[in-house]
């Protein structure tokens, strides 16, 4: 989706924003037009449709929201819908004007047009369906530079990015392919990329990671990224870690069939980890920034790890596996442990872990657990501003004596209760820095239409990372 800065909408199709109390007459609409634009807001319409001597013009009012976090929203899902309706009129290209003189409103309405714009098409062949035609938004707005509708432009493709990892099954997407695809990124955008193959791994002695792998004949990989530019803001790096288990059956401790129809996307935190590192990277944010993703899948074959194993992981910690399907704190705690080697600012690590995350807040927003104070909730307002908000759980040491092991240092699983905040807790005992767990399970992948979040992968947490990553830059 290419978007740019216009300074002309003479001969094209536009959206207008207006404010909440906006007069229609100062808007250039022919009579007809105006008195039907008219009309329509006094029924209470938000978005109106206009058509004249060839082009079309949407009027977009803005709505009452109780925040300036929720007025982006409220744009944002008005991008969305507008975008719908231009793809039905098969337009390719629009200009959006920002009548309300609200340019962070205007860049917010123009990136749910286009986030609404990702389609995955791969794999129709028979069945077809029509793709989107808008391919370019234009901006006509006060207060908006070029640099940051290209910043938009790129942070769009990171996501779009994400999204197609996400929904990639298995068959075109396992450990290896996943390491392949990372490299594509870093050499498009910039930033250091290495796959650390299963006799790397193994001499590493990353034995959670090894050991889900333990049922699957494709091997492993630990995908490190590092963009360190010159001039960074920071001496020490932010690390981002993701788990990535391409697929999860569950391992012996097997999903039913409808809980399994999705577990493509239990490598979500991997791709919003490599996406937002390509829109840290390809914007050139003046920030260093580590990127971490342990990759496997998880079946029941042969060697599979069993409920009752003990297992190794490389910082010495012993582990009781009660649980395979407790799989991503295993692989997680590995990379925790690799994560100590740079000395961290802060450590954020991404997974879709728990379905007790999800049954808590649903899609709405992303449970969050950790221990970095002021960054904690510098990305809690980073959060609130791209609508991916965080819902701080408590990470109390009475969770500890649920994940207590009589054979071992740990177990993986803490029973039936609190199993978002157990999974965190594991993870933490692998810390000894500054530290966040994001567990996306809830919004990372929907199963319907969702607006600009589409359906299938969303790419839950890669605006998020960016948004606190570019406030770092700036400051």
């Amino acid at each position: 989706m290419r978007i740019r800065k216009v300074n002309s909408v003479n001969d094209k199709h536009l959206v207008i924003l207006t404010g909440k109390t906006s007069s229609l007459k100062d808007l250039g609409l022919n009579p007809l037009a105006a008195k039907y634009a008219d009309e329509q807001v006094k029924s209470g319409k938000k978005l109106i449709h206009t058509f004249h001597n060839g082009y079309h013009t949407w009027i977009c009012q803005a709505e009452d929201t109780k925040s300036l976090a929720l007025s982006f929203e409220s744009r944002r899902l008005q991008g969305a819908q507008t975008a719908a309706l231009v793809n039905g009129f098969k337009l390719k290209s629009v200009v959006v004007l920002d009548h309300a003189k609200k340019p962070h409103e205007t860049i917010a309405f123009v990136e749910g047009m286009a986030l609404a714009g990702y389609q995955f098409l791969k794999y129709r062949a028979k069945t077809k369906i029509a793709p989107y035609t808008l391919n370019e938004i234009q901006i006509y707005a006060d207060g908006i530079e070029n640099t940051q509708c290209k910043q938009l432009e790129t942070l769009v493709d990171a996501v779009y990015q994400g999204r197609d990892l996400v929904n990639e099954p298995l068959s075109g997407l396992n450990a290896e392919q996943f390491g392949k695809e990372v490299q594509k990124m870093g050499k498009k955008a910039g930033f250091k990329v290495e796959v650390f193959n299963k006799a790397k791994i193994k001499s590493l002695k990353m034995g959670g990671l090894l050991a889900v792998n333990l049922g699957s004949i494709d091997p492993p990989v630990f995908v490190t990224m590092e963009y360190k530019p010159r001039g960074a803001v920071n001496k020490k790096p932010y690390v981002f870690v993701g788990k990535g288990v391409v697929y999860d059956t569950g391992g012996l401790s097997l999903k039913p069939t409808d809980g399994m129809a999705t577990m493509k996307c239990d490598m979500a935190g991997a791709a919003a980890v490599a996406a937002a590192m390509y829109a840290i990277a390809a914007c050139k944010l003046p920030v260093w920034v580590v990127g971490l993703t342990p990759a496997t899948d998880n079946r029941p074959d042969g060697n599979a790890v069993v409920p009752g194993d003990v297992i190794t992981i490389s910082d010495g910690t012993t582990v009781e596996v009660l649980n395979t399907d407790a799989e991503g704190r295993l692989i997680l705690s590995d990379a925790l442990v690799y994560a100590k080697k740079y000395k961290p600012e802060l450590v954020i690590d991404l997974a879709t872990l728990t379905g007790a995350a999800s049954r808590a807040i649903g899609r709405y927003g992303i449970v969050a657990m950790g221990n970095a104070g002021k960054d904690f909730e510098r990305l809690k307002e980073s959060g609130d501003r791209v609508h991916e908000r965080l819902v701080e759980f408590p990470l109390w040491d009475d969770y500890a004596d649920l994940i207590k092991s009589d054979i071992a240092d740990l177990k993986n699983i803490g029973g039936i209760v609190a199993g978002a905040n157990t999974a965190g807790k594991f993870l933490e005992h692998f810390t000894d820095y500054p530290w966040i767990h994001l567990d996306i399970a809830g919004p990372a992948f929907t199963e319907s239409p969702d607006s600009y979040r589409g359906k299938g992968g969303t790419g839950s947490g890669i605006r998020l990372l960016f948004d606190f990553i570019l406030n770092k830059a700036e400051v």
